[in-house]
């Protein structure tokens, strides 16, 4: 009895066992497939496709909607907005889709007991508002993004600079060692180099397309040392400091401004609460006044003050930097 005992839990312990490495191995292959495709920029996954690297500045160029067939129905603002975004999708089918959301929301509104004639116009107003706010919501998470690679791409520049390498070969060893957004916008840059444009026109087109805002920093040290001289290696390390400081800086200030928020919003929240809690706990308290017209303009003047002081919160806490 006790060997079979045994025996019974050997095998369950031997098919736990199986089961654990079983997991592991599966965590393992996928784990390394994740971080093999994020250590991959836009840049070098083209480059895989067999095809010349003219091509794939074309192709990138092309995606950006840098080039004039893609954006010519595009006004110049919106055409900036979609390139600082990063998006890759196709204009005509990105405003295809942003339509789509629109007309979707508006019959869920329609649904709910919305007026036609009012479902019509949330349409109208939203076709033109979806599409660029997911293109400013897409532009901030990138050139967040980006702004928390540049200073290790300045560093990386720095290392190439001291072993000897030219400018132009220590940004294109950024585009392939560094994941996007950085790496596939530094190897623009190299490729425009190697196909005919100068070093800081081409930077300069990288501020255009980017926007981030530490980037004139970059290129006007690399524009001051190509005309005047210097030594550049030095300059980089003390801007990738820089822009270290100013990030930590940044996230200070905002941290602070967080706390002006969040009082407005509590401010605004007990109010609401408080009367939610006694329409539900006393249904019959306001009943008799609900009639006044002084309870209407009581209200709307309550309303229009507490909006008034959150707006005077929020600017005071909204710093500009």
């Amino acid at each position: 009895m006790f060997d079979g005992f045994s025996a019974i839990y050997v095998v369950y312990a031997a098919a736990a066992l199986t089961g654990i490495l079983i997991a592991e191995a599966c965590y393992l292959l996928f784990a390394g497939r994740s971080d093999k495709r994020a250590a991959i920029n836009r840049r070098m996954k083209l480059q895989e496709g067999r095809i010349s690297q003219e091509q794939v500045l074309v192709q990138l160029r092309k995606e950006r909607g840098l080039d004039a067939g893609t954006s010519l129905f595009s006004p110049d603002r919106f055409r900036a907005l979609r390139t600082q975004s990063g998006m890759i999708m196709p204009l005509p089918k990105f405003l295809m889709i942003t339509c789509g959301v629109a007309m979707a929301m508006a019959l869920v509104a329609v649904w709910y007991g919305l007026p036609p004639l009012m479902g019509l116009v949330l349409f109208v107003v939203l076709v033109p508002v979806l599409p660029v706010i997911t293109l400013r919501f897409k532009r901030k998470r990138r050139v967040k993004r980006f702004g928390m690679q540049l200073p290790e791409a300045l560093e990386l520049i720095t290392r190439g600079l001291k072993a000897g390498h030219p400018v132009p070969v220590a940004i294109a060893m950024v585009a392939r060692e560094m994941p996007d957004p950085i790496g596939t916008e530094f190897g623009v840059i190299a490729d425009e180099v190697t196909y005919g444009s100068d070093l800081v026109s081409a930077l300069n087109s990288l501020f255009d397309r980017v926007g981030q805002e530490d980037l004139p920093l970059f290129v006007t040290a690399v524009s001051i040392q190509s005309t005047s001289g210097g030594n550049l290696r030095e300059i980089l390390d003390g801007l990738a400091t820089t822009i270290r400081e100013r990030g930590k800086l940044r996230r200070k200030v905002r941290a602070i401004a967080t706390e002006g928020r969040m009082s407005a919003y509590i401010l605004t929240a007990v109010p609401a609460l408080l009367f939610t809690a006694i329409m539900a706990l006393m249904p019959g308290f306001y009943r008799d006044v609900w009639g006044e017209a002084k309870t209407w303009y009581l209200l709307g003047g309550s309303i229009t003050w507490l909006m008034l002081g959150n707006l005077m919160m929020f600017k005071m806490s909204n710093f500009k930097f």
